[in-house]
């Protein structure tokens, strides 16, 4: 199929000048039509979703294996899977990746899990989120485009990791968020340096005015990471796929539960699966993907249990704000999904989301933000109503900080008691056998 060239937001570099290492177009997640690289997001015969395509490495998967293996302790370890140049370890960059696999085994009993339960804990990215991951990409594909700014639409997470990433990287950052996000992500975006912009609104009513930007000569030379570099942002979360699998011993997981806001990491892990099975990094058997959504902001799982294949949208009501997007662009590919592998998409209340926080913090020591508690509180329920099978090996995601939403767990995790520094103070509080 032939390559088209299609004008875009565009900054110093032509597309004949790109050095994306393996990236060899932009492909239409709906018609197939295929574009060259650039800073473009949707097609222009059908306006569907842009993706990277690539021309991925063959020869012998053990050598392959020895040669990730051997790669640095972060996402630069997949390099040749990865729309990025040979030699990315070697820019200014922030490095994340290649998180903690925790083996949950006090959880596992709390929830009567017997086959294996896993929590893949990106708290520990440079920013404390996964978005690091999606970022680090990014920044590579505005280098080799010649933007100079580097922006977004963010519920929080995101602001703060395009900040940081602009900052080592030597760009200029302005990034724009709900006027309303938790104090923590506003002081953790703010703190890099660039410009940080609230919107009087909810996060689409951010992403429809980054989307007039764009056009706008006011946005030229800019790189909204996720709006025109959309297509490289998203392949980092595949590097969640891969990491899951090399820390497993190369080999599928048999049950994952991810939070979904945009749908782009549902799909983009599930995309990871799929390419490691075709290089036959990983063996080719059945996995089932679960969906997790606040029930404030649960657009997806609503479609989901209705049987439809279009999402409604929803204004958003939740603390889950990390993941509150009402009209989640990855919407119906994650209802795909979903079906597909025989998962499902399911959501608990703002109660349940704090529970989960406590569990997860009291049983492994892992303190995880709203989107964490989404998830795990997602996953107990799955395994109490009998969708997730207790005997298969499960993977969970935490993809950030709990001090970021401090507020969610505030008024319930206090100190136990305050008392005068004397050991008969300490025997009246009751604490000394307890």
């Amino acid at each position: 199929m032939a390559v088209q060239t299609v004008a875009g937001n565009t900054a110093s570099s032509s597309a004949q000048a790109v050095d994306l290492g393996p990236a060899a177009a932009l492909s239409c997640r709906e018609c197939g039509e295929r574009f060259e690289l650039g800073p473009l997001f949707a097609c222009a015969s059908c306006f569907g979703p842009l993706e990277v395509a690539y021309d991925l490495p063959t020869g012998s998967p053990e050598e392959l294996r020895k040669r990730i293996e051997a790669g640095p302790d972060s996402i630069w370890r997949y390099a040749p899977l990865l729309p990025v140049p040979a030699d990315v370890a070697e820019k200014p960059n922030i490095n994340p990746g290649f998180t903690k696999l925790v083996k949950a085994d006090n959880l596992a009993r709390e929830l009567g899990v017997t086959g294996g339960l896993y929590v893949k804990d990106d708290s520990g990215n440079p920013t404390h989120s996964f978005k690091d991951r999606v970022v680090a990409i990014a920044v590579e594909a505005a280098r080799a485009f010649g933007f100079t700014t580097l922006s977004c639409s963010s519920t929080g997470n995101l602001a703060g990791a395009v900040g940081a990433a602009a900052a080592r990287a030597g760009l200029r950052s302005c990034v724009f968020i709900p006027h309303d996000l938790e104090q923590g992500k506003v002081v953790m975006a703010a703190v890099y340096g660039g410009e940080l912009v609230g919107i009087e609104g909810n996060y689409d009513d951010v992403n429809r005015f980054c989307s007039e930007l764009i056009g706008d000569p006011l946005g030229e030379g800019w790189g909204f990471v996720n709006v025109n570099l959309r297509p490289y942002y998203g392949e980092g979360s595949k590097t969640l796929a891969y990491e899951i699998c090399e820390q497993l011993g190369w080999r599928l997981p048999d049950q994952i539960v991810i939070p979904i806001a945009s749908g782009s990491q549902l799909t983009k892990i599930d995309k990871g699966f799929q390419e490691l099975v075709k290089l036959g990094l990983v063996e080719d058997r059945p996995y089932k993907i679960f969906g997790a959504q606040a029930e404030g902001c649960s657009p997806v799982s609503a479609a989901f249990k209705a049987g439809h294949d279009v999402v409604r949208p929803q204004k958003p009501n939740t603390i889950a704000k990390s993941l509150a997007i009402g009209n989640p662009a990855d919407g119906p590919y994650v209802l795909d999904i979903a079906r597909r592998t025989g998962g499902a998409v399911e959501d608990v209340t703002d109660e349940q989301v704090v529970d989960a926080i406590k569990l997860l913090a009291r049983t492994e020591g892992i303190f995880g933000e709203t989107a964490g508690g989404v998830t795990l509180g997602v996953t107990q329920k799955l395994i109490e109503a009998g969708v997730i099978d207790p005997t298969l090996t499960t993977v969970v995601l935490n993809t950030g900080d709990g001090l970021k939403t401090l507020d969610a767990v505030s008024a319930t995790s206090q100190a136990t008691a305050t008392i005068k520094p004397s050991l008969d103070a300490f025997r009246a509080a009751g604490l000394a056998s307890a």
